[in-house]
């Protein structure tokens, strides 16, 4: 029964929920992140930038021994375009949060510690 314990002990810690619970969000937030260049910036800004440059099969480029450049090429800026969503997504999260953050307005300032002993003092003199 020791292994069954530890196994049990090992699922109860927070470590392995937490990296369950980040594997499936971080699939849901992948599907959206590639719904969005995909669906979006694609059509919208990369497909027009591609047909002025005259190169709309990027991917079909390749040279005579085979080599596939074109794949290459057509991958580097998929990641790049995917990396760039990525960080305005997670810019405006922490942008957010660090609203949400903000510290309240500090309350105004009594006296101090020592300002009241002399009150106090001064009162106990008279």
């Amino acid at each position: 029964m020791g292994m069954i314990s530890e196994f049990k002990d090992f699922i109860a810690k927070g470590n392995a929920m937490d990296l369950a619970v980040g594997v499936i969000i971080g699939g849901a937030f992948g599907a959206i992140v590639n719904s969005l260049v995909a669906d979006v910036i694609t059509p919208a800004l990369l497909n027009p930038a591609l047909k002025a440059a005259q190169v709309e099969n990027l991917a079909d480029l390749k040279t005579d021994g085979g080599i596939l450049y074109g794949k290459f090429l057509a991958a580097v800026i998929s990641f790049l375009v995917i990396a760039f969503v990525i960080f305005l997504m997670v810019k405006a999260i922490n942008s957010m949060k660090k609203k949400e953050e903000a510290p309240a307005p500090a309350a105004p300032a009594g006296p101090t510690q020592e300002e009241l002993l002399t009150q106090i003092r001064d009162l106990l003199k008279k």
